[in-house]
């Protein structure tokens, strides 16, 4: 068996990654959140989400609606989804490269789903959400980032790697949608 020396395996080229993250409230406003108990960010809350099915050619949209149904049992469709950023984390634990599409769901679920696999689910107002245990990148730069954009849609890049500050750039920004697209 050859070992591969720590220099090589340090500048070996990381995997890309693609996934969603779905926001989705009640009608109360509260957020549903998962607590994560697989890597990555076992045993901190985030909003549901999964990898794409890149070797079925599936779209992020797709990957959300599938993503939702699969964790909450809550059936959507394409048109309840708001695409509000796209963000390059290089780097991310020094692990891998991520492509995140985030999406806010723009119909309710106001039953919590019941716990699965990857974790239990809770709802939080946006306040207690800053309370919660979260992932570092999604205390410093994912929450902002829905706070600022939610109702347009921003591209971002964020460089992650381990032992630097986060490090978030806008790549672009659309204005916000119409009124009458918003619900």
């Amino acid at each position: 068996m050859t070992t591969i020396p720590a220099a090589a395996q340090a500048n070996a080229p990381l995997a890309y990654k693609i996934a969603v993250l779905v926001f989705v409230q009640n009608t109360s406003g509260e957020h549903l959140l998962l607590l994560r108990a697989k890597a990555p960010n076992a045993g901190t809350w985030s909003p549901i989400g999964g990898k794409l099915e890149t070797s079925t050619g599936e779209s992020p949209f797709e990957c959300a609606v599938r993503e939702t149904l699969e964790e909450t049992g809550h059936e959507i469709t394409a048109a309840d989804l708001h695409l509000f950023a796209m963000i390059a984390e290089k780097a991310y634990e020094g692990a891998s490269h991520w492509l995140l599409f985030l999406f806010q769901c723009t119909r309710p679920l106001d039953t919590l789903p019941v716990d699965i696999e990857e974790g239990r689910f809770g709802f939080f107002s946006r306040e207690a959400i800053e309370r919660l245990a979260l992932p570092e990148t999604d205390r410093t730069a994912l929450w902002a980032i829905y706070d600022r954009h939610h109702e347009q849609f921003v591209a971002l890049r964020a460089d992650c790697a381990p032992g630097k500050p986060l490090e978030v750039v806008i790549e672009q920004i659309t204005p916000p949608r119409p009124e009458s697209q918003t619900r």
